[in-house]
């Protein structure tokens, strides 16, 4: 119905100047009348719908009107031009094609406001193509690979509270002391991400995949999601859930992509990237002087960051490649601090944050707050940051040699971690105490919060590494 009025809806046509107009702006052309009353634009697009002008703005200095004919009416529009032409947020090459789009809206809009309303109030996203096309691809993965993931749980047992693996509680049974990790099923799939969503011009004919309509206009049709191509009315958009099931396609490099988005891109419970750098660096030993402190050598480290952008499972990250362990711990460092959103996500800041005030480290009150604040991170995030914590544990384990205890490990790591919400650098300044303060927390307090790291864990640990 909506592609068979788009072709129905009026065409563009000009009416040209006839006389010569001084000082007429060099972005426009014939369609420029210059100074012309109301009245006589209205005697000029007498010609029927789809006339159209440019006149110069009786009310303002150095505005123009882009005067339309429609429905025996005309339309006037403050016209803008900053290298393109526009009265909204679309942008256009031309005055043409900018009537041209708008005679379609205008149109389809006065012959069927009523079907357009309902179309996303009344469409049933269960039977939506994007959906089958999803759930296809859900089959496909857990078809592939059954997967079992070893996740860590918090290790609390106040209030008999059994944690979940992204941290929050579940009333039950205390964990027994040598049980440090249970195997669950990771459907990585499943974790939530919302949609990336992005005006664009569609080329040919496109359908929203939400509603299965058509999407009228010239140009900004809708919106498409930059992670999994999900195209839609941009009305529709606002109502699709946080079901982005992100294709590679679409997602060209590792650095500074979304963490959920990389887990979920791989299938993998963790990120390869981090699997990857913490078993190479581990796989040389920890007693590098100043370990995650000294910087690797810049050339290097963006050759390697451009090689996992550009073949993330089969970048040779070895010793024989790369001897300086140093360019490996900056590049762990950059896919951390390059997160769009960061690892202790700015739901859990405040409340990490707040925790610290506390003097006691170990106080039972401080840690309560600490895992209250993991229990708000994103699976991803929690499994991903639980596994560096028990990195950095290990490191701290040959301080003796390496120098690195918790407290310079977290100046190292607080700025990569995580970053104030808050706009103004200096609140950001203001915290950056606080920040270290809680990475050393989390660090020096792992076994209350995660449980205790034993042998069981380390092959638990190398068999998630393994299975990534």
């Amino acid at each position: 119905m909506v592609y068979t009025l788009q072709l129905q809806a009026p065409k563009p046509k000009v009416i040209s100047c006839q006389r010569e107009v001084p000082n007429k702006p060099p972005f426009y052309q014939k369609e420029y009348h210059g100074n012309i009353s109301r009245e006589e634009a209205d005697r000029l697009l007498c010609q029927g719908d789809g006339s159209y002008l440019v006149r110069k703005s009786e009310r303002a200095h150095d505005a123009y009107t882009l005067a339309i004919s429609f429905e025996g009416q005309t339309k006037n529009f403050k016209l803008f031009n900053d290298g393109q032409h526009y009265v909204g947020e679309k942008r256009f090459d031309t005055v043409h094609d900018l009537v041209a789009d708008g005679l379609i809206h205008f149109y389809v809009e006065a012959k069927a406001s009523d079907y357009i309303s309902k179309l996303s109030n009344e469409s049933n996203y269960a039977e939506s193509p994007y959906l089958a096309y999803t759930a296809k691809k859900k089959r496909l993965h857990l078809s592939d690979k059954n997967r079992k993931t070893v996740v860590r749980h918090p290790g609390d047992q106040a209030d008999g509270e059994k944690r979940i693996s992204n941290g929050s509680a579940t009333n039950g049974a205390m964990v027994d002391d040598d049980l440090d990790t249970e195997e669950l099923d990771a459907n990585v799939h499943e974790y939530e991400k919302p949609h990336v969503f992005k005006t664009t011009n569609f080329i040919g004919l496109n359908w929203c995949d939400y509603c299965a309509n058509f999407m009228w206009g010239l140009i900004a049709q809708g919106v498409k999601c930059q992670d999994c191509g999900f195209s839609a009315h941009k009305k529709c958009s606002e109502k699709v859930p946080n079901d982005c099931m992100p294709d590679i396609k679409f997602v060209k490099n590792l650095y500074g992509a979304d963490l959920t988005t990389a887990v979920k891109l791989r299938n993998t419970p963790l990120p390869i990237v981090v699997t990857k750098c913490i078993k190479e660096i581990e796989s040389r030993g920890l007693e590098h002087e100043g370990l995650y402190r000294i910087a690797g050598l810049h050339d290097e480290v963006e050759t390697i960051r451009m090689e996992f952008d550009k073949d993330l499972e089969k970048t040779d990250i070895s010793e024989a490649r790369y001897d300086d362990i140093h360019s490996l711990t900056s590049v762990l460092k950059l896919y951390f601090r390059l997160l769009p959103i960061p690892l202790v996500t700015f739901d859990a800041y405040k409340i990490l944050l707040d925790a610290i005030k506390y003097s006691d480290l170990r106080s039972q009150e401080q840690l309560a707050k600490v895992r209250e604040a993991l229990s708000k991170l994103p699976p991803a995030h929690y499994q991903t940051l639980r596994y560096l914590l028990a990195h950095l544990v290990r490191v701290t384990e040959k301080k003796p040699k390496n120098m690195m205890g918790p407290d310079n490990l977290a100046i190292v790591f607080a700025p990569t971690l995580m970053r104030s919400p808050e706009a103004d650098p200096f609140v950001s300044l203001l915290s950056a105490g606080h920040e270290q303060r809680s990475i050393e927390v989390m660090i020096s307090c792992y076994r209350d919060l995660f449980g205790r790291i034993s042998t069981q864990q380390s092959v638990n640990e190398q068999r998630l590494v393994d299975h990534v």
